[in-house]
């Protein structure tokens, strides 16, 4: 695409782009040093720059009216057939930039680091205004319990369905291995897949005899996170099918998640973010398909590896878990984050309310009834 305008005015312009991709690769940029913030902000701009470019529309001329459009556009994306494909790598020549409609949180993000660009594209003077500022705000949103997790049907298929992989070759077991392990880690530590596409082994240490997995975040921040014995077990399981020995040694360097082995001279890589996000979402299309019930099979093919966090949330909490711990532990910014994933609270609700019934207000009626019948009663007693 090769939108080239005219440089705005001498002295207004803070930033020398001559296109929209100048610009735009400029702003990105910005966040070279955080890896997962850029990718999800390419991906972003690069699906609205591409819808831009079918209605012939450049940056500096989007309007109110664009920004709905495109919002209308994320919830049912036209024609689908060219927009909407299996998740492939960006090189493949098949590929779309959709999987699938977006659901509301996900185009509420997607609005989000539109309007990022737009300020810096307005504060920068490539651009007049932020269009995107004007979008009414949806208090609601930020008050809704999270839904987005497995319950415990759902989970137990997913389960099944890792105890049922393929183990009849070597590499058959590799792979099964490799998925159980990485199941296992997302569900108990509730970390995100970047966090583990760019973990170690030796990320895991020993303090006071208990383990502990220092976990690489956001925007540079670290954190700390407790290893149970479990997912200790886990891991000496998925190493030892690497030819590794059942603990990491210190500082080891070998990723958290790797590719299958090749040859034994070649040292062990780390695979992506978006292969941890495919081996996930095969397991979870497995669960699907083994399923016989409708509602848990359509909850799996919708899942993706977040649902893995808020799940590890919901369980916990569950578990009977303090709050404040787990909060902790998912490294929430606020506890009212965590709150969210306190379904016991809302079902304790819901089995009060049922105390509220009719039946019993009928009996009392007819309760405060019988004194009137009684005095007919006795009036007729010699």
């Amino acid at each position: 695409m090769s939108n080239t305008l005219p440089a705005p005015p001498a002295g207004q312009a803070l930033i020398a782009a001559q296109s929209d991709q100048q610009a735009v690769l400029l702003w990105l940029s910005e966040f070279i040093d955080r890896p997962a913030t850029l990718r999800s902000y390419r991906k972003e701009t690069e699906r609205f720059l591409l819808w831009l470019n079918d209605r012939n529309k450049q940056l500096q001329q989007v309007q109110r009216e664009d920004v709905l459009d495109y919002q209308r556009f994320l919830q049912a994306p036209w024609p689908a057939e060219r927009w909407i494909g299996p998740a492939r790598p960006r090189q493949h020549p098949h590929w779309k930039p959709f999987t699938g409609p977006l659901q509301p949180g996900s185009i509420r993000q997607a609005l989000t680091i539109l309007s990022a660009l737009f300020s810096y594209l307005s504060e920068a003077g490539y651009r007049r205004g932020n269009p995107f500022k004007l979008v009414r705000k949806r208090q609601q949103a930020t008050t809704l319990q999270v839904e987005r997790f497995f319950d415990q049907q759902s989970w137990q298929a997913i389960l099944d369905a890792i105890n049922t992989l393929p183990d009849a070759s070597r590499r058959n077991q590799q792979q099964a291995a490799r998925a159980r392990w990485l199941i296992t880690l997302l569900y108990l530590t509730g970390a995100r897949r970047q966090e583990v596409a760019q973990a170690k082994m030796g990320d895991f240490s020993q303090r006071r005899q208990q383990w502990w997995w220092r976990v690489h975040g956001k925007g540079g921040s670290h954190a700390d996170i407790p290893v149970s014995d479990e997912l200790m077990a886990a891991m000496a399981a998925y190493r030892n099918s690497l030819g590794l020995s059942p603990q990491p040694e210190h500082e080891e360097d070998t990723p958290l998640a790797c590719k299958l082995p090749g040859e034994k001279s070649q040292p062990l890589q780390a695979i992506s973010d978006k292969a941890i996000y495919l081996i996930c979402r095969e397991i979870f299309q497995r669960a699907a398909s083994q399923s016989a019930d409708e509602a848990v099979r359509s909850r799996l093919t919708q899942a993706s590896t977040h649902w893995l966090r808020h799940t590890a949330a919901s369980h916990q909490l569950d578990a009977g878990i303090p709050l404040l711990m787990v909060s902790q532990n998912l490294r929430h910014a606020s506890i009212q984050t965590t709150r969210r994933y306190l379904h016991s609270e809302e079902d304790a609700r819901h089995a009060a309310t049922g105390l509220h019934r009719m039946q019993e207000q009928e009996i009392s009626q007819k309760t405060d009834a019988e004194p009137e019948n009684s005095k007919h009663t006795d009036s007729t007693l010699p």
